[in-house]
């Protein structure tokens, strides 16, 4: 050992003081910031804040499948009518349809005479 450490081994040293406790040290008091605490409060905070911001594009999900459906019930009804209307077309092309409504407007067939009939009630 060196003498340095003699003389100071030699010597009592005096017991260390320990610091003063904090006013209101182990109570949670107003000036006392809980860390935990503020921890999940943030934490619940984002999460509510990421739920908020799917719920525009869920309510625009929503919608879009509501008017997909309302514009599928429109197409059907003008299918269904397109394919009517076709029926309707090719009906009124045959020969027969034409002769008839021919006769009905006052047509006559070539060869044929024609009487006029007037004073009748309708």
């Amino acid at each position: 050992m060196s003498e340095r450490s003699r003389s100071k081994s030699s010597k009592p040293r005096p017991p260390r003081r320990r610091p003063a406790p904090r006013p209101n040290a182990g109570q949670s008091g107003a000036g006392r910031i809980q860390w935990d605490r503020l921890g999940r409060v943030a934490l619940v905070l984002a999460v509510f804040g990421i739920g908020a911001l799917y719920l525009g594009p869920a309510y625009n999900l929503v919608t879009t499948y509501r008017e997909a459906s309302a514009v599928k019930a429109d197409y059907h009804e003008v299918a269904a009518e397109n394919q009517r209307l076709k029926n309707l077309s090719q009906h009124v092309k045959s020969d027969s349809v034409l002769r008839r409504e021919a006769r009905r407007q006052g047509m006559i067939v070539t060869g044929e005479q024609a009487y006029v009939v007037n004073g009748l009630k309708r």
